[in-house]
């Protein structure tokens, strides 16, 4: 039990650290997409800011020294891209200009080394024809910028700003954003752990009623109020466990306190009349007499024993070897042909109807089985009434027990038997249903059924043993009526 406690435990305190860390995965993916997104459009739209107001002041500067006149110069445009580097703007952001004539051919860079650095298959013209004024992401050299191109009357204008360093940032805000999603994570998982360690605290209330269990403190109980909505059903679970465990434990107790009076009362008898006869010497006659007596009730003790031992023997199931086609037809007939004569004497009769069909059993238990019944029924049957014998195929579909209280479906087809008697006296079904205990007698006055009270409970065994049902229904507390269920053949 403290094993299953732990594993319960361990169990939810898993399945909530999983939860948690695919939440906090979720989110984080959510989050980073968004961040992303939206620094990553910042940075664009910064960058668009950046290069149109660049390429206006570059614009305004080729109008003021554009001479159509003279030839478009190295030193000219040179100067023209010297001139507006001046302005802060493009120097903080790091711009890039390159000046080309119309042909393509580049004439200056500013910073001047960056025209080295271009690839041998970079051509402006050709931006120029696939991009015109419109800006553009361009990688030079392993470096990614965003570019814009400003024609002229006689020069093309390439304006260019390096954008590596926002990837840097982006990198960096992600490791920083994951470092901080996963003390969240952490964070989470801990207070999950001490909340899964708090919540099953009262799990050590149950831990200490179970290591407080002995046969004085059966009837303990775990309250049910003061647990957690969780762990709610496994202290009812503990508590239906501890009733079936005393009430298992009484009738045992019962039951060994009933053997002991039944064979103390027979040997106590033996014992007192082999005492007296030894106490004179006596006739012949006598002696006789007293052996008849002593032998009576050894009878009665090996027939005790006997029904004990088939107690124990039925309580373990049947074998394959055991089990065979049962006529249940003639095994009735054979028995209702015994017990009519025993019967006649109190004027009751037999009436036997319905479909006697073929069950699996073994033929010697089921014919004790229906004899106990019939010499059951005959003891508490009025006088001048008739006991009725019927048997009913059930389907698949068809309730087993006809009793109202439990319903259990048949997945195989039953022959069910039942055996209906008017009683001498009302019984209620309170009373009735004790009649399985081993060693209760329900008419204690009464000496003339001398038996042990165990002949239900052997009824109640075999049919057990058979994989069947037998249960009683009182019917207007004057009708005594047992049903038994069994497997068809």
């Amino acid at each position: 039990m403290n094993h299953t406690l732990r594993n319960r435990r361990w169990s939810l305190l898993w399945r909530t650290i999983s939860l948690l860390t695919v939440f906090v995965i979720i989110s984080q993916v959510i989050i980073y997409a968004w961040v992303q997104r939206s620094v990553s459009g910042h940075f664009e739209q910064m960058d668009s800011e950046i290069i149109t107001h660049a390429a206006f002041n570059l614009r305004k500067r080729m109008v003021s020294v554009n001479e159509p006149i003279e030839p478009f110069t190295v030193s000219k445009s040179q100067s023209l891209i010297d001139d507006n580097h001046l302005h802060s703007s493009w120097l903080d952001y790091d711009l890039k200009t390159l000046v080309a004539d119309k042909k393509g051919k580049l004439l200056s860079s500013d910073p001047s080394s960056f025209i080295h650095s271009l690839p041998a298959d970079f051509s402006l013209l050709s931006l120029w024809q696939e991009h015109h004024d419109q800006q553009f992401m361009i990688k030079i050299n392993n470096r990614h910028y965003r570019a814009i191109i400003i024609p002229n009357q006689e020069i093309l204008a390439f304006i260019a700003l390096p954008t590596n360093v926002h990837h840097q940032y982006l990198i960096q805000f992600n490791r920083q954003l994951s470092l901080i999603l996963t003390a969240i994570t952490l964070l989470l998982v801990s207070v999950a752990a001490l909340s899964v360690y708090w919540g099953f605290a009262p799990l050590a209330t149950i831990v200490q009623k179970m290591k407080g269990i002995n046969l004085q403190r059966l009837d303990e109980r775990v309250s049910v109020g003061d647990m957690p909505l969780e762990l709610r059903p496994l202290a009812e679970s503990y508590n239906s466990m501890m009733v079936k465990l005393e009430s298992n434990f009484e009738s045992l107790s019962r039951f060994s306190d009933n053997i002991a009076h039944e064979l103390r009362t027979p040997i106590a008898t033996l014992s007192t009349q082999t005492q007296v006869m030894l106490t004179k010497p006596r006739e012949g006659d006598e002696y006789i007499e007293q052996l008849h007596h002593q032998h009576d009730t050894l009878e009665q003790l090996s027939a005790m024993i006997n029904n004990m031992l088939l107690l124990a023997k039925t309580q373990k199931g049947l074998s394959d070897s055991q089990i065979s086609h049962v006529d249940t037809d003639s095994l009735i007939t054979k028995l209702v042909d015994y017990y009519e004569m025993i019967a006649e004497d109190r004027g009751i009769t037999f009436e036997k109807s319905g479909d006697f069909e073929m069950v699996l059993g073994d033929e010697g238990l089921l014919q004790r089985l229906f004899a106990n019944l019939i010499s059951n029924a005959i003891y508490y049957a009025a006088s001048d009434s008739t006991i009725m014998i019927s048997a009913t195929i059930l389907t698949s579909t068809t309730s087993l027990n006809v009793t109202k209280d439990e319903v259990r479906p048949s997945k195989q087809q039953r022959l069910r038997i039942t055996m209906t008697n008017r009683l001498d006296k009302p019984l209620d079904q309170k009373e009735a249903d004790k009649l399985f205990e081993r060693f209760y007698r329900h008419d204690k006055t009464s000496h003339k059924y001398a038996g042990t009270g165990l002949g239900l409970s052997i009824v109640q065994a075999i049919a057990n043993a058979h994989k069947g049902k037998v249960s009683i229904t009182i019917k207007d507390e004057c009708f005594f009526e047992v049903t038994v269920g069994l497997l068809m053949a």
